[in-house]
């Protein structure tokens, strides 16, 4: 696993917090080209930092699953991050990155070699149709082999992970690479099928 480091995008650590020479205003510029980044924040604010960034005009993206939560006199179900300490930021080449880094309870974006690494764009979007399916999610440990499978029909149609057998049941699990994390999602068996075969879409 390669070393990573949280710098910004003008190649100085996020904890110094220096823009280069010149000036630079508060607002957020017009994106060139976009690309999803994993922007890592204070655990268990994820939902405060994502509703900050929005405010600073920001696109944003926060994965939640509902988790059980034993209280003295009742249980109460809550939004979690399916990502603990990340949400993802849409972010254009060359856009001013300063407001994001100065925000409250964010930590940095994720970067190697002093340059923020985006995220497929592909994995974005499995783990949003996974959070849009309503099916029952939940962060899982990361995984690099099984078998890869893609969802043929419902919901989920035409995203890839591997399939898992936990407790008789099955799961699908789609990884994000550059954070090394994953999230489980249940399905059933009959809607699956090998990810090198052609997609069989219902009509």
């Amino acid at each position: 696993m390669r070393e990573m480091a949280r710098w910004d995008f003008y190649g100085g650590s996020v904890s110094s917090r220096r823009p280069p020479d010149g000036p630079r205003g508060d607002s957020v510029d017009e994106p060139a080209k976009q690309r999803w980044y994993a922007v890592e924040t204070k655990t268990r604010l994820e939902q405060t930092v994502e509703s900050l960034l929005r405010n600073k005009g920001y696109e944003t993206f926060l994965p939640l699953y509902k988790v059980r939560r034993q209280w003295s006199d009742r249980i109460k179900l809550l939004d979690a991050a399916l990502f603990p300490g990340y949400l993802f930021s849409r972010l254009g080449d060359g856009q001013r990155t300063l407001p994001l880094l100065t925000t409250p309870f964010v930590r940095g974006i994720v970067s190697s070699g002093g340059r923020p690494l985006p995220v497929p764009e592909e994995e974005v979007e499995a783990v949003r149709a996974i959070v849009a399916s309503g099916l029952p999610a939940t962060p899982w440990p990361y995984l690099q082999q099984g078998d890869r499978v893609r969802i043929r029909h419902g919901s989920l149609a035409g995203v890839e992970g591997l399939l898992l057998s936990f407790k008789k049941q099955h799961r699908l699990v789609v990884s994000v690479e550059l954070l090394r994390r994953s999230v489980a999602v249940e399905i059933d068996i009959a809607w699956v099928e090998p990810a090198g075969s052609p997609t069989n879409r219902p009509s």
